[in-house]
């Protein structure tokens, strides 16, 4: 059965996965939005998170006046996976990092490698 949580209390597991990034990684992730929907799209139902914008390394110098990269994550998909508020805090944070290391232009190979795949 998932794991059944407030809103809120997914929004606060968010912003705390945020604020346990390493200063050094937060400060150079600029122009980016995280937004939490409540499913995955249809196309891609089994989705926990996604990153829709240009890889820092992807970017061409005159890059600007873009709208935010946006990382979502789906809610009701994380929640599925979960049986304890301590593995959805977990899988929350694996999926911010994972995300936003897409957004610094590291594949999911790599992230594998890493242990957030």
């Amino acid at each position: 059965m998932p794991l059944e949580i407030a809103p809120a209390a997914f929004d606060r597991l968010v912003e705390e996965a945020l604020d346990s990034l390493p200063a050094e990684i937060a400060a150079r992730v600029h122009n980016v939005v995280l937004l939490i929907e409540p499913q995955a799209p249809p196309e891609d139902p089994d989705l926990l998170g996604v990153y829709d914008g240009v890889a820092l390394t992807e970017r061409a110098a005159n890059h600007a006046g873009d709208l935010p990269d946006r990382i979502v994550l789906f809610r009701d998909n994380l929640l599925a996976m979960c049986t304890t508020p301590e593995q959805l805090a977990d899988e929350v944070r694996i999926t911010v990092v994972h995300e936003i290391a897409h957004h610094f232009g590291i594949d999911d190979a790599r992230l594998d490698e890493l242990g957030y795949a």
